[in-house]
């Protein structure tokens, strides 16, 4: 089991800031070893707050945007300019303020028929990593948020895109929404270079205890099955979501 690096900030400010330098970091090592980064984005406040960051020229501009794909964790079934759209989010906090070529950008189409959305993100993330059957694409960096019931990406509790061993991106329906979402599945994320959780906000402290604190490690929540394979696992979370933890 991969044996996740705690970060714990003062404030989200805080966290920000060091994630927003550790994408720069990631960024810049994948670019110069192969070429370009190829990164999946998650939806959520917290994330937006880092995009909106990463947007700033102090930022921005130590970003080599040409290299940098831009790939989704998961979507909500709707539109592109539908509010609740992850990528709705991501381009008005980011994509709206950067330089970084259209075709480097790989959303989910959320306003297709789930089963043929998961499919087409599929066969695009086998035609950029150029997968062989049977294989898995190898993200650079993945960032993840977490949920008050311990779910990432769109993997809820007692979803059936938990037992996904074969597919790459799965539309998942989500009893408790009575709604689709498409998400990225578990062996994807845990095949990545770097996986990246954030974490703000006390709402988050009893969750955050349940996957990182003494009894870690028997946990069933979605979120507690992200173990890279080869991977690093970051864990970045804000002193008040981090309160019942006990680190060092």
């Amino acid at each position: 089991m991969t044996k996740p690096e705690i970060i714990i900030c003062p404030d989200a400010a805080e966290l920000n800031r060091r994630a927003a330098e550790c994408f720069i970091e990631r960024a810049k090592e994948a670019a110069a070893r192969s070429g370009r980064f190829a990164v999946a984005l998650s939806g959520g406040s917290t994330p937006k707050a880092l995009y909106s960051l990463l947007a700033t020229p102090s930022f921005a501009d130590r970003i080599p945007w040409p290299k940098v794909h831009l790939f989704w964790g998961d979507e909500r079934c709707v539109p592109p300019d539908h509010p609740d759209s992850n990528y709705r989010m991501v381009c008005e906090s980011l994509l709206s303020k950067v330089s970084i070529p259209s075709e480097n950008v790989h959303r989910m189409a959320g306003e297709k028929e789930p089963q043929v959305a998961a499919a087409e993100y599929q066969q695009e993330l086998t035609a950029f990593f150029q997968l062989s059957e049977g294989t898995l694409p190898r993200f650079d960096l993945i960032l993840l948020g977490l949920g008050e019931d311990g779910h990432t990406a769109s993997l809820f509790p007692g979803s059936e895109a938990l037992k996904e061993t074969k597919r790459l991106v799965t539309a998942n329906f989500v009893k408790n929404m009575s709604a689709y979402r498409l998400t990225l599945t578990l062996p994807v994320l845990n095949n990545a270079a770097h996986v990246f959780f954030l974490v703000a906000g006390a709402s988050k402290a009893a969750i955050v205890e349940d996957l990182l604190g003494a009894k870690s490690g028997t946990s069933n929540y979605p979120a507690a099955k992200i173990q890279p394979r080869d991977g690093k696992l970051t864990w970045m979370i804000t002193q008040d979501a981090a309160a019942n933890l006990r680190v060092g």
